[in-house]
């Protein structure tokens, strides 16, 4: 009997001894080690791929200790780093906290009434995107799942399907990103920002204007306007001489249908046929003219009631317009 219990101590000290030398950590190191949780991972795939990785003794043991600490069903998918000598305590608390290595990103800005051609142009300058696959991509709305596009007209004369549909802002993606993905990253910052306007919808159908003619409405108030509180006064001069069927006349339509910007305008330019001409054509162009604010979207949708139908940018450094109601008023603005 007595030789029966030295026996039984003698196995249980030695299962201790066990545990106890397969809980420590393994030998330091200073190269930390890659391992990948690939979401849907159980604990003892997990416990597996830290003894192969050589970052615990006993997968056995890693597991019958998570068990005991009622903590794997918090393990979190990702990529992660460990150097080789941290304990499990350190490894469960990483797993559990999510403390993936963090990918490299790429960071860029589109400036508020950017086109289609200058974000392509920088984003090529930059390295971050291929020019002619982004121009090419900008006129296929069907490429991308975002609801958005889905209401883009396919009508004659539109330069490019996307513009003004994406939203100038900086944006932080992986790096490796594709062009295509910084075209789907960008609309759906644009949906995400409409989605912010309150009853957008019913404010259009109120309105009885399409989301393509407010974000068209918008690029002009964003290519006109610099001062903030005057966007709502200039897009109603764009809606008043829409209603009483005047020309809108506005420069920054024929500087898009121009390859390149100029400072200024000359009276042959004026005379270039295009769709886009709003000098020879009644009505809004085909489409945006650039990507708007959305301090341009909401001036657009909520308009200022004025009796205004022209203006003209003043000369003294501030860019802020005097308006006129009659043609012999901004003659004397002029």
């Amino acid at each position: 009997m007595l030789t029966l219990l030295l026996l039984l101590v003698c196995i249980a000290g030695g299962a201790t001894l066990y545990i106890w030398n397969a809980m420590q950590p393994v030998q330091p190191k200073t190269q930390p080690v890659a391992f990948t949780v690939v979401r849907g991972t159980g604990t003892s795939a997990i416990a597996d791929t830290l003894e192969q990785k050589g970052l615990i003794r006993n997968a056995l043991v890693f597991k019958a200790y998570v068990k005991f600490k009622q903590q794997g069903n918090a393990f979190q998918a990702g990529k992660y780093e460990a150097k080789p000598g941290v304990t499990f305590d350190q490894l469960i608390a990483k797993l559990s906290a999510g403390d993936v290595v963090k990918e490299e990103m790429i960071r860029f800005t589109i400036p508020e009434g950017f086109t289609i051609r200058q974000m392509a142009d920088k984003l090529q300058k930059e390295g971050l995107a291929d020019r002619q696959q982004f121009l090419q991509l900008a006129n296929d709305p069907s490429a991308f799942d975002v609801a958005l596009v889905r209401d883009i007209p396919k009508q004659a004369g539109l330069r490019y399907a996307l513009e003004g549909y994406l939203f100038p802002e900086t944006y932080e993606l992986k790096k490796g990103s594709t062009t295509k993905d910084i075209i789907q990253t960008m609309l759906e910052q644009t949906q995400k920002r409409l989605n912010t306007i309150s009853d957008l919808d019913a404010h259009l159908q109120q309105r009885g204007e399409t989301l393509h003619q407010l974000l068209t409405v918008a690029s002009l108030v964003e290519r006109e306007v610099v001062v903030d509180d005057e966007r709502p006064i200039v897009a109603g001069v764009i809606y008043n001489r829409l209603q009483q069927d005047k020309k809108l006349e506005i420069d920054a339509t024929v500087q898009y249908m121009l390859d390149k910007q100029k400072e200024r305008l000359y009276y042959k330019d004026l005379a270039v046929e295009s769709p886009y001409n709003t000098y020879m054509h009644e009505g809004l162009p085909p489409g945006p003219i650039a990507s708007p604010s959305l301090k341009s979207v909401v001036a657009a949708l909520e308009p200022k009631a004025t009796d205004y139908l022209f203006y003209v940018t003043k000369k003294d450094g501030t860019h802020k317009h005097l308006f006129a109601k009659t043609y012999k008023e901004h003659l004397h603005n002029i």
